[in-house]
């Protein structure tokens, strides 16, 4: 990954992580990781996760900068698993995930 997506200021680091966790494709993609607790490797995550093979990668060089994936490479294949800080964090969105299928909205929802 040539470019840096992290910035020194604290509020577009902020941001950056705002856009980048607050999407489906990223958080799906982390709790398809988790499923079935053993690693998993990159094409069996884009399809689980129905994204591009290479935006899945883009993505997990993301993950992996920020230390909540790690890879392990077994001959040809290499293997993603989450890392205990990834782990807290697909805790943590699994616990708002619960919480949004809990919403009922008083009035309708217009898109």
């Amino acid at each position: 990954m040539g470019e840096n997506i992290f910035y020194e200021d604290n509020m577009s680091a902020r941001q950056d992580l705002e856009e980048l966790f607050l999407r489906k494709k990223p958080i799906r993609l982390l709790l398809n990781i988790k499923i079935g607790g053993n690693p998993k490797y990159v094409s069996i995550l884009a399809k689980e996760t129905d994204c591009t093979y290479s935006h899945t990668v883009k993505l997990l060089d993301i993950f992996k900068a920020l230390g909540i994936v790690e890879f392990e490479k077994q001959g040809r294949i290499k293997y993603v698993r989450l890392t205990q800080d990834g782990a807290d964090l697909v805790g943590d969105f699994e616990s708002v995930l619960r919480k949004f299928a809990k919403l009922k909205p008083k009035k309708p929802i217009i898109k």
